[in-house]
């Protein structure tokens, strides 16, 4: 029996036979051309990108009526083989460099592989796997490699052991035939993670040579709550998972079923449990789980996965779809939050020193006024169709707000003389993300409708950690009593100006730190999905007055070990055990 431990992508427990997929390696040939032969490589090169696209519309046609939701995974992939950074790079290597098609391909996943590594967002960073997934396509074509998950000789339910599956494997995966799967790579934000998410297949994801360390029709569990898998387990391990699978669908199930109950203390504080997400795709388990509308929609999808910029009536009906579709609940807009570091077609700014400290977000975007007023444009049209806010991200000061207000104001009168319909009353809210933000909370409190805390970057900023680091990321603590010092500065700040406050980063869904944030006083936690049912639960336990003299107690504690320490006790005090806090509380996760 051995016992591993990787990333916990999507919860529940799964028992069965492995699968492994080997997959084939595609061998890249290499070689010089000659002049001549420049144009014949590039035809090759465009008769297999073309061949993809067919390829992927076929899949999209192919989808079960249950993930046809999913399908604009998939067509952001078509979009990815003409971008200027696959498409266009590779038809430039070939001529400028007369190698093969072949080569050249391997050469602008190299490129893109190194620019990638550079992101200090992880969210971002982790959008290197659609563009390996297109791209390999691509070499699959020229190699004449059949690249798709083939899961036709299954004839049993199994678990999928395999190096990565793509979004589109993922999507053709028969919950009949799959029970959960492990990967060598991937992380929970991946879309591949999403998905085993909105489908319900436990898996872990991040194990490294998990496919060297297992035979196909090995015994196997998938622990998708502790990130834990078990090769070959012994009678009572599997008598006792067994067990522990039956109580874990009991339990989803009644927590599922009350999610949509009030988030309300037992003492009458209510709060509002929102839902992170950026793809339309995430609306239905936003849905189910009990969201009480969008904390926090991430804009920068779709400028990521275009050739060229997107245009206005591009992400207008982008954005109306999403209001229409969750109304009459509010949706949250973030504008962009990119900068020079991050792929993004047209916005590629030129390499910086420290791309966190440079010109990102609303910096950027003050930056490049165009394709600013493009999107709030967008945004503003769609607010005619629902209840829609505004959130400006990485906001460090005054100016930055009075210069967005009058841009704002301006793009209103224009759009009122066109005959185009908006709602000018519109909230408008600012991201605490920076020491500077909070030093001056009641500042921009007289500024803004309302205030959103942006938790991972405000701890990376705060603790000068660089979360993609490996020599620091330890050091990464919410928990630190300068972090929670600022988050109260920020709420009182905000409260005493009669604003609404709230939280959009991840500490919002852990279950250990709901207390904590109940007992600060925030209106609003925004969260995955699939970490509301349970934050509700804990929220219907509590008691906001007693959590708030917990949290008295916290802030006079001088260090996060004993912070965290004392939260645990509490934890453990106050709340009956279940299944999933129990998990948190041993392994340090949740399901946020």
């Amino acid at each position: 029996m051995e016992i591993l431990k990787a990333i916990a992508a999507s919860p529940g427990i799964a028992m069965g036979p492995v699968f492994l997929l080997n997959a084939k390696r595609i061998k890249t040939i290499k070689r010089k051309v000659a002049a001549s032969d420049i144009p014949g490589e590039q035809e090759r090169l465009e008769q297999a990108v073309s061949e993809v696209e067919r390829q992927l519309r076929r899949l999209i046609s192919e989808l079960p009526e249950e993930v046809k939701e999913h399908s604009n995974i998939l067509r952001s992939h078509i979009l990815m083989l003409r971008d200027r950074m696959v498409y266009d790079k590779a038809v430039r290597f070939i001529e400028d460099r007369r190698i093969n098609a072949e080569w050249a391909v391997d050469l602008v996943l190299e490129a893109i592989k190194s620019l990638f590594s550079k992101v200090r967002d992880s969210y971002i960073r982790e959008r290197l796997d659609d563009v390996s997934f297109v791209v390999n396509k691509v070499k699959g074509v020229l190699a004449g490699t059949e690249t798709r998950l083939d899961l036709s000789s299954v004839d049993e339910p199994v678990i999928i052991v395999a190096r990565n599956l793509s979004p589109a494997d993922t999507l053709h995966i028969s919950k009949e035939k799959v029970l959960g799967f492990v990967t060598e790579l991937g992380s929970r934000t991946s879309h591949t993670a999403i998905l085993a998410r909105s489908l319900g297949i436990p898996a872990v994801v991040g194990l490294e040579n998990v496919t060297s360390r297992c035979l196909s029709g090995e015994t196997m569990i998938v622990d998708g709550l502790k990130g834990q898998v078990i090769i070959e387990p012994d009678k009572t391990i599997l008598s006792e998972y067994g067990l522990r699978q039956e109580n874990y669908l009991k339990y989803r199930l009644e927590v599922v079923r009350n999610s949509n109950l009030p988030a309300e203390t037992t003492d009458g504080y209510r709060v509002r449990v929102m839902a992170n997400m950026e793809l339309v795709e995430e609306i239905p388990i936003v849905i189910q789980h009990g969201a009480e509308g969008v904390g926090l929609f991430r804009t920068e999808f779709l400028y990521m996965t275009s050739r060229i910029l997107p245009t206005e009536d591009e992400l207008f009906l982008a954005y109306k779809e999403v209001v229409e579709r969750l109304k009459p609940y509010p949706v949250t807009i973030r504008t962009l939050d990119i900068g020079g570091d991050k792929l993004a077609s047209d916005l590629c700014c030129g390499e910086e020193m420290n791309p966190a400290l440079g010109l990102r977000a609303i910096r950027f975007c003050l930056h490049e006024k165009g394709l600013f007023r493009s999107q709030l444009r967008a945004i503003l049209r769609a607010s005619a169709f629902g209840q829609l806010r505004l959130l400006f991200p990485m906001v460090s000061g005054k100016s930055e707000m009075v210069e967005v207000k009058r841009l704002l104001s301006t793009i209103m009168d224009e759009l009122e003389a066109e005959g185009r319909p908006f709602n000018r009353a519109i909230k408008t809210g600012i991201m605490i993300e920076v020491p500077s933000a909070v030093l001056t909370a009641d500042i921009l409190a007289r500024e803004a409708d309302f205030f959103s805390i942006g938790t991972n970057d405000l701890v990376q900023y705060s603790l000068a950690i660089d979360r993609v680091n490996e020599a620091v990321c330890h050091l990464y603590e919410p928990l630190h009593p300068g972090v929670l010092r600022m988050i109260k500065i920020a709420v009182d700040s905000g409260h005493r100006e009669n604003i609404e406050v709230g939280m959009c980063g991840e500490m919002a869904g852990e279950p250990l730190y709901v207390p904590i944030l109940l007992g600060m006083g925030l209106d609003e936690l925004s969260m995955n999905a699939m970490a509301i049912p349970k934050a509700k639960k804990i929220i219907r336990q509590s008691n906001q007055e007693e959590c708030a003299r917990f949290v008295a107690e916290l802030l006079s504690l001088d260090s996060a070990r004993h912070i965290k320490e004392r939260a645990i006790k509490f934890f453990r005090d106050n709340y009956p055990p279940d299944m999933e806090t129990t998990d948190f509380l041993e392994f340090g996760i949740g399901l946020g």
